[in-house]
């Protein structure tokens, strides 16, 4: 979805599903109304969600605004970077090799498995006693 220089993607990670617009701008990033550094205070889920920036070197070339909803610090972060990185694929088709090669243009499919009945966990089991 393209309108005025807006590119619109939405971006997925375990449960936690990102909703991203990115505009021509200064490099501003807005985490559901909240900048940044507020919402995000681990270090390394900031770093997680700005790579694609560092990799096509847009840092600063665009102001980015996200709602995201579910999962938790890292989903979530996971989530912005696959939002991210499809709409810079909308905003310059060049961009899609140098993010693919790095793995962020699929979505990661890994999310955590059901635990089973009769079982500790979705693979430990209990204890056996043989006697």
């Amino acid at each position: 979805m393209e309108k005025e220089n807006v590119f619109y993607a939405t971006g997925k990670r375990k449960t936690a599903i990102a909703r991203t617009w990115l505009m021509p701008g200064t490099g501003d990033v807005t985490v559901n109304n909240r900048p940044l550094d507020d919402y995000f205070k681990l270090g390394t889920a900031k770093t997680t969600l700005l790579q694609p920036f560092v990799l096509t070197n847009t840092q600063g070339s665009y102001d980015v605004k996200i709602k995201v909803i579910g999962g938790g610090i890292s989903g979530q972060a996971g989530a912005i970077r696959h939002g991210i990185t499809k709409a810079l694929i909308l905003a310059d088709p060049d961009f899609r090799q140098v993010l693919k090669k790095a793995g962020f243009v699929k979505r990661d499919p890994r999310v955590k498995e059901r635990k089973k009945y009769g079982q500790k966990g979705a693979r430990a089991r209990f204890q056996f006693s043989k006697r």
